[in-house]
């Protein structure tokens, strides 16, 4: 069996007029969190962060709600996805060009109210937006 490999995003949410909003990025028709690989040796949490910053430039997160988080069960090639959930301030996200592709990683980005952000995503995603919903809440 093929040894699992390790990603690790945040759920990044902020507030408008009182209510959550999640931050979703799409690559294609594939809507997901930010997240990406932890590196040989690399704390997960510190992933998590340096990839929130390398994809959407926000690097303002506050873990409200400690270092807790959820996986994914396996997918694609036996990946899991742990993801931590984070506050910011920051209402934009930046698209910056990813050296290795010569092109962003993403395609857009979109502050959604988590129902909504459930309609775009798949179940094992979806999964984790409810979990990050009722610590929201």
């Amino acid at each position: 069996m093929k040894q699992q490999t390790l990603s690790a995003g945040v759920v990044v949410v902020r507030r408008v007029d009182g209510d959550w909003r999640v931050l979703l990025l799409r690559v294609y028709n594939y809507w997901d969190c930010p997240k990406g690989e932890v590196e040989p040796g690399e704390d997960p949490l510190a992933t998590a962060k340096r990839e929130v910053l390398e994809e959407t430039g926000i690097g303002d997160l506050q873990f409200h709600w400690g270092e807790e988080f959820i996986e994914t069960e396996p997918y694609s090639k036996n990946k899991v996805a742990r993801y931590y959930l984070a506050e910011t301030a920051s209402t934009a996200a930046k698209l910056p060009v990813n050296p290795e592709l010569g092109a962003p990683e993403h395609h857009e980005f979109r502050w959604l109210d988590f129902a909504a952000a459930a309609r775009l995503t798949v179940p094992r995603l979806q999964r984790v937006l409810e979990w990050a919903a009722s610590r929201v809440r």
